[in-house]
């Protein structure tokens, strides 16, 4: 096996460590790291919960004395500047590695080649772009938070066969997909930092917009309702569960405070207002800036489908997974995408098919925008 083919297993893996703290780590990354010595593993980490300890230190401490000579691998560039915490490169100069491999330059104006610099300066054999198109993807909200102030978001919609996403007016509340499709939704959930719907899906759902996994009952995520006349009830299920749950609502600018005060007042929820849009919606960019704002990198948006049009033909959807049901509605409904936004997300130029399978019944695709 020649070394660029050893650097690519063991970034792989390191990725994959890192993957398991993605929605836990905001705001910063989830790094993984792993320290190997003459083929073995001898230390490992990704990136703790809100964002502390940094996966370096962790992999670092956990090798010891056996990292003195080793390759160090990396998902993205080492830090360089003091934060809540010294700077990784310190610790791993400190360490006695002899190499350092990572996947991708950090873009942070704090890092942005400093750590790498600051590792060849110190006498280290540093690698980079080792499977970088692979930790772009997994550190996207990271990147669009630190250059287009944002967070990455992921849409999800459920559609019939027939393109439907809901029934008629005044229909029973239509049931698209199964349980295998509904499962790998509630892991999309604990995957993002945040949970994200319209004001419409919110009134006519109800949803809990809870990661209701076994062994995940007390993970908690952001739910964030854009809501621009808030309209919400504060005795719906939603608002009820707002104690419990970190909710935050973003209205338009002419919500008065009265009405904040007293939904805050009543439900215990945040409220926070944004600029509108052409259409008198709360605009998307200042909706999403708000959250990057707050630390959040990664959105899941559960629609409904005019936000999911918005999103799309915007262009703030990184990610679109689309669940098609066996069952078709047979009748009139809701459209899951209109077709200005369906041509948008089969246009090659603007999205790529990474994922295509089935969840039981059901198929799904997903598909990443192409920068």
């Amino acid at each position: 096996m020649s070394d660029g083919d050893q650097d690519a297993d063991y970034m792989r893996a390191a990725l994959a460590l890192g993957r398991r703290n993605l929605g836990r780590a905001a705001p910063n990354p989830a790094v993984g790291a792993l320290v190997v010595r003459d083929g073995v593993i001898v230390g490992r980490g990704f990136t703790g919960a809100g964002g502390r300890p940094h996966a370096e230190t962790l992999a670092l401490s956990s090798a010891g004395v056996a990292a003195r000579g080793a390759t160090l691998y990396v998902t993205l560039e080492p830090c360089s500047h003091h934060g809540e915490t010294p700077p990784c490169v310190d610790a791993i100069i400190a360490s006695g590695v002899a190499r350092v491999v990572t996947a991708m330059d950090d873009p942070d104006p704090r890092v942005a080649g400093r750590g790498h610099a600051l590792l060849r300066a110190a006498g280290l054999e540093v690698a980079t772009q080792v499977l970088e198109r692979e930790a772009r993807r997994d550190h996207l909200g990271h990147l669009l938070r630190v250059t287009q102030g944002r967070p990455m978001v992921t849409l999800k919609l459920a559609r019939t066969p027939d393109g439907y996403a809901a029934g008629a007016a005044h229909d029973a509340r239509l049931h698209v997909t199964g349980p295998l499709a509904d499962a790998y939704t509630h892991m999309q959930r604990a995957l993002h930092d945040a949970i994200m719907v319209g004001a419409g899906t919110a009134r006519e759902d109800d949803p809990l917009m809870t990661v209701r996994l076994p062994g995940m009952e007390d993970e908690r995520r952001l739910r964030v309702v854009l809501d621009t006349r808030l309209s919400l009830s504060p005795g719906s299920r939603f608002g009820a569960t707002a104690r419990a749950a970190p909710t935050l609502l973003i209205v338009g600018a002419d919500v008065t405070e009265a009405a904040i005060k007293s939904f805050v007042a009543a439900t215990g929820a945040e409220v926070a207002r944004a600029p509108t849009d052409l259409l008198g919606r709360v605009a998307l960019p200042a909706a999403l800036g708000e959250l990057a704002r707050r630390g959040v990198t990664r959105v899941f948006c559960e629609g409904g489908p005019r936000l999911a049009e918005s999103l799309i033909t915007g262009g703030f959807a990184d990610e679109v997974i689309l669940h098609t049901g066996a069952q078709p509605l047979g009748g009139a409904g809701r459209l899951a995408l209109r077709p200005a936004a369906k041509a948008v997300l089969e246009d090659p130029q603007f999205y790529r098919l990474a994922e295509s399978t089935r969840l039981g019944a059901d198929e799904m695709t997903r598909r990443e925008r192409i920068a």
